[in-house]
């Protein structure tokens, strides 16, 4: 049984042999605290294994994300020259493969979805081939094993350290932003936990007015994409949303569909990750990477497309919720 666990592993073990690239690298003045922000994350991936299971203490990862919010929040962090193929190489690459370039990257989810789809239905010796409940996550991982075996192949080239030192140039050049969303998400909870959600509730349930289902729609809709813009993640949003209006409100007190409500209040909360600054991944990442003069670029035009998302999912809520 092949177990999600082991790309866990791998994803680790890739981290940690970037992590003693970018430390080697002389060309990089911060490449210490480059190796050792990247390396706390490759052995967390690793070490939280026996966390799960109970097997050891999870303080340790909690010290290490305070180390890393040192490392990067006081500027230990930089980035060096990896040592892949020159401009030129890849210019000409592109020139010779065409569109065949997104082959790799769309072996991706074509392997995903055969493994969501066929693969979890097959068995060895009566056991499943993949780890029960984990059959998507294990299609991502194998499918981007498969795709760098694509990518290699179309483009002839031999040596793994080529894409292991260009993957290493992506995480210098995106930095502790690739972290944001795992860290909002995990705000989320925190907020949940702490009780955000309650105030929110009671606040909310003030000021509605009774038996006005139209209204409580707007507000819990509206309140997801605020709340995504404020913490910059739907997934942080959605606990405090949803324990406020969306279950108490929407499906206990107006009997919606609980999978209706709560799919398109991720929907409206994925709108406001199109206007937030908070979203490293989406707004300021690829402005950084693209070089734009505006780093708000990708914000200003994705401000149209996301108002009137907004609005679709009010009125498809309205029609089909309850």
């Amino acid at each position: 049984m092949i177990k999600a666990e082991w790309f866990y592993w791998l994803v680790g073990l890739s981290f940690l042999v970037m992590a003693a690239q970018m430390a080697a690298d002389r060309s990089n003045p911060k490449r210490l605290g480059t190796g050792a922000f990247w390396g706390l994350i490759g052995a967390g991936f690793v070490y939280s294994s026996w966390v799960v299971t109970k097997q050891a203490p999870a303080e340790p990862l909690g010290v290490a994300v305070l180390l890393m919010a040192v490392l990067a929040g006081c500027g230990f962090t930089g980035r060096g020259t990896p040592r892949t193929t020159t401009p030129e190489q890849r210019r000409a690459s592109a020139a010779r493969l065409g569109n065949r370039l997104f082959v790799p990257a769309l072996t991706i989810p074509a392997v995903a979805m055969a493994c969501a789809i066929g693969v979890k239905h097959l068995s060895v010796g009566g056991r499943p081939l993949l780890q029960k409940g984990s059959e998507t996550i294990l299609g991502l991982g194998i499918g981007a094993v498969v795709a760098l075996v694509v990518g290699m192949v179309m483009l002839r080239e031999k040596r793994l350290s080529v894409p292991v030192q260009s993957g290493r140039g992506m995480l210098e050049a995106m930095g502790w932003a690739m972290l944001l969303p795992q860290l909002l998400a995990t705000l989320g909870t925190i907020f949940q936990v702490s009780g955000v959600g309650d105030q929110v509730g009671r606040l909310t349930a003030a000021l509605l007015p009774k038996d006005s289902l139209y209204v409580a729609i707007v507000v819990y809709l509206v309140g997801m994409f605020l709340f995504t813009v404020i913490m910059g993640n739907a997934f942080a949003a959605f606990p405090v949303m949803t324990a406020a209006v969306g279950w108490p409100v929407l499906i206990g007190h107006f009997h919606g569909t609980p999978a209706a409500v709560l799919a398109i209040g991720m929907l409206a909360g994925f709108c406001g990750t199109l206007v937030t600054p908070m979203a490293a991944n989406y707004n300021i990442v690829p402005a950084a990477l693209l070089e734009l003069k505006d780093q708000y670029g990708p914000i200003k035009a994705q401000l149209p497309t996301a108002g009137v998302l907004l609005g679709c999912n009010i009125v498809i809520m309205s029609l089909f919720a309850f």
